[in-house]
Order: C-alpha cells, then structure tokens, then sequence
C-alpha cells in the first residue's frame, strides 16, 4: 500500500494536473515523486483536465489502499453537520451519503435508534483514532451553536423540522429556519424517528427564542378526535373499559397515549351527548349505541 505523507483519504484539496493517460489524470502530490501522484480516474472526472490545471478534489483510498482522487466533492467537511441519508447497514453500523465518491462509516456507538437503509439522519464529520472519515448522530452541541432565536412566527403557527435527537420527556427538532423546538411526548400523535421530518403546531415561545411544539390538533378538534377514537375502543370491547374519570393518568398515558385531562375531556363530551355511562370506575357504551356481533 502506498501512503502519502502529505495528504490523507477525507482531505479536499486542489492539485495541479502532472500528466494525462489513457486511465486518466495523474495529480501532483506534492512530495517530489512521481511515483506518488494520485491518479483522477476519467470515472472520477466530471469535465475534461488538461496538464497543468489545478484541480479541486476529494481524496480517498481505493480497495487497494491507494490514495484516489474524484471531483466529486462531499458536502460537508470535518465537525460540520448535515441532513444525510443512509445507504447500506450492517452490524457494526451504517454508512451514509455524504456526497462524496464513497459513503461514510457511522460506528454502532454513534446512532440513535435502529436505523435503515434510505433513512434520513442528522450526523457530523469527524475522524476517528484511526485517522478515517467517520460520522456519528451526537450532534446536540452543534445544532445549539448553529440554530438562532425564533422569529417572526406566533403560537398557533405551523414549522417543519427534522429531529435529530430524543430525551426521556420528548423530541428536538431543528426547523427549516434553524430554529430548535421541542416537542413533549405528551404532544406526540405517533413517534417520529431521528431524522424524520415533521409539521408541528407552536404552542408556546420561550425567551431564548426556542419553541415548544405539539403534533395534535388545537384543544376543540383534538376532544373530537379523543373522542372518536374512545368510541372505537369502547365498540372494540364490546362497549365497556375498566378505565373511567378515577383512573390513574400514568395509565391513561400507558393506554392512549392521552393526559388525564385531555382523557377527562373527552369522556365528558361523550357523557354530554350521551354516548357513555360511568358506573364503578368502568365506562359504559350505552346500549343503543353498541355495535352487534358479527354472526359467525
């Protein structure tokens, strides 16, 4: 295997063309022997070169070891961020499109979450102890320097983002507009996954120009859609559940994925328009209302 001393596979750095083959462009390396020039492959070129001109490439080992040159340049560097895809899993890891000639090596201990092929994710470019292009999805740090206060939007206004990490209470996101919010378990509708991108409602404005966020519906639509979806539970059983106003919210949560409140809610619209009864801490469809068996 030959090895550079000047220059390394991740480097993008500009070289004079020395000479052309049939093969393609051989590339000055720089350290006085030829031997070393790293070869611009014509698959590798996308437009002509010409001895002498200076070429900006993006260096990497070819399966032989050998340090390569293509044109085609990643978009990102080393320690930036940026929304990229996953391209082949294995069981080690995964590796992403960076936009360069080869996707990168993203280390087991570098994800979040069991990822697949075609997933979009969050990552930074670094190197690892080896001295290789690596990336990981702990991006915490860079996202905080790189967002910005939230502007010129309101509570109730609609923003699109991407998550790129989770807590124990909820998602960060990180908008179009590099702003961070935050959006609480309690306000999820199904649970995104890192990298996924979603529309959220603003709910509240912190200070610091962050923003709490929520994926359901404004308090009167999501008390119908409480609502509806208790009716289909209840007809599921056979018009009775062992839950009522009494129970428990770590269990309404566990259940439906609802506050107590929201839950209590809900149950008083149907009460209201008669739908239900309660009796002894179990909820009741009123007979009427039941949906019969179907006859087998």
């Amino acid at each position: 295997m030959i090895v550079n001393s000047k220059w390394k596979a991740g480097d993008v750095v500009t070289l004079k063309v020395a000479r052309v083959s049939d093969l393609g462009a051989f590339l000055d390396a720089g350290t006085g022997n030829s031997s070393e020039d790293i070869l611009l492959h014509k698959a590798q070129q996308l437009e002509d070169v010409k001895i002498g001109d200076l070429v900006n490439v993006y260096l990497y080992n070819d399966p032989k070891g050998r340090l390569t040159a293509s044109m085609r340049l990643p978009k990102m560097k080393e320690g930036q961020v940026a929304h990229v895809t996953v391209i082949n899993t294995t069981r080690d890891g995964a590796f992403v499109d960076i936009g360069a000639e080869r996707g990168v090596f993203m280390p087991f201990a570098g994800m979040r979450g069991r990822l697949r092929t075609g997933d979009k994710v969050w990552v930074k470019l670094y190197r690892d102890k080896s001295d290789r292009l690596a990336v990981t999805m702990e991006v915490e740090n860079e996202m905080r320097l790189a967002s910005k206060p939230a502007t010129g939007v309101a509570i109730g206004d609609l923003v699109t983002g991407s998550v790129y990490n989770f807590s124990e209470e909820g998602a960060f996101l990180i908008t179009e507009e590099r702003f961070i919010a935050f959006l609480h378990n309690s306000e999820v509708i199904t649970r995104p996954k890192v990298g996924e991108e979603i529309t959220a409602r603003i709910t509240f404005i912190r200070e610091d120009g962050r923003l709490n966020v929520s994926m359901r519906p404004v308090k009167e639509e999501a008390m119908d859609q409480d609502a509806e979806s208790l009716l289909k539970y209840l007809q599921s059983r056979s018009g009775k559940m062992p839950y009522s106003d009494d129970t428990a919210p770590e269990i309404i949560r566990e259940k439906f994925n609802l506050s107590k409140s929201a839950f209590k809610r809900a149950l008083g619209r149907l009460l209201k328009s008669g739908h239900i009864e309660q009796r002894e801490g179990w909820t009741y469809l009123v007979e009427s209302l039941q949906q019969p068996e179907q006859e087998g």
